[in-house]
């Protein structure tokens, strides 16, 4: 198996696969990067704590991706379709990646073709993975047979995986949950407490429901792994990059600043505005989304909150 992508998740993700006890090579951009990890056995950059014994480094381009029994890519939605485009073969593809495609606004699953392809999505924070604490997750296909597969190969005792044929919930949900994320870090930055942020992240979901379900996916799919799951750690973890950028620009950073602050991507960050766009050409009502790109493109913090908490009273 190879991963493609040697950040964070992608090195987690390895680590998980070689102790379920596949060939895995976790390939990476930089030829400095995977000579460093071949020779001390560690990512020198990200998930540095990660023991990568029995784990290739390759660079993308030299890896064996032609005849992997899967591949899995584990790149930034910037970059996610020219790296699927330039990848060999025709082995089944797992996406890891959570967002969308800036330059098309398409799910990134569609931007996959002559290969099976299944998304893997959940409340996973990497540093967790790698530590050996129990997570779960969920791997959705419009092949089913593939997802099943898939399961079988991820599923241990540590890393439980349930199967979904709702790729679209699966994948909006992915992308959505950065930005509301983002709008929950705000709410932490300026200290508005635990009640408005469990609003915010209410009906954060509930916005997501309302976009994803426009789009065909199942209202199922928001309760379980990808929607509620994955929200509520992306919202309250430490680790939560989008979380912490929020948090950062509500005490007066630029995005920028925040993100290279953080020192990783920040989806959330790219993903809102193809978010909004999204919504605006499904004639969907969008405001936590769009306040939150209002906020990146200069408005203060302090209008998001004001007019949130000034719409007009509403059933829920």
């Amino acid at each position: 198996m190879v991963v493609v992508g040697a950040g964070s998740w992608g090195t987690a993700f390895a680590c998980h696969l070689r102790d379920n006890g596949h060939d895995v090579t976790l390939a990476a951009r930089d030829p400095e990067q995977a000579e460093e990890m071949n020779r001390t056995g560690r990512n020198p950059r990200y998930a540095t704590q990660a023991r990568l014994d029995g784990i290739a480094a390759a660079t993308v381009g030299s890896a064996r991706v032609d005849d992997a029994e899967l591949v899995v890519v584990a790149v930034p939605s910037r970059v996610f379709g020219d790296v699927v485009a330039r990848l060999p073969g025709d082995s089944p593809l797992l996406s890891l990646s959570k967002g969308l495609d800036p330059a098309t606004g398409q799910r990134l699953s569609s931007l996959v073709s002559g290969r099976p392809v299944a998304v893997l999505s959940g409340p996973n924070i990497a540093d967790e993975i790698v530590r050996g604490l129990p997570a779960a997750a969920v791997v959705a296909s419009g092949d089913l047979e593939l997802a099943v597969r898939l399961q079988v190969a991820v599923h241990s005792v540590l890393f439980r995986v349930y199967v979904s044929d709702d790729v679209v919930g699966v994948e909006l949900c992915a992308a959505a949950k950065n930005v509301i994320a983002l709008a929950a870090g705000g709410a932490d930055g300026l200290s508005l407490g635990d009640n408005s942020k469990a609003a915010l992240v209410a009906r954060g979901l509930a916005e997501m429901r309302r976009l994803a379900e426009s789009a065909g996916a199942r209202p199922d799919t928001f309760a379980g792994l990808a929607g509620m799951g994955d929200l509520i750690v992306t919202c309250w973890s430490p680790s939560g990059r989008n979380r912490r950028a929020g948090e950062l620009i509500a005490r007066g950073a630029r995005p920028d600043e925040a993100a290279a602050e953080i020192g990783m991507v920040v989806e959330g960050l790219t993903t809102a505005p193809v978010l909004r766009d999204l919504a605006h050409r499904l004639e969907i009502e969008v405001p936590i989304t769009e306040g939150v790109c209002a906020v990146l493109e200069g408005a203060p913090l302090t209008d998001l909150v004001t007019s949130l908490m000034s719409r007009a009273p509403t059933t829920e």
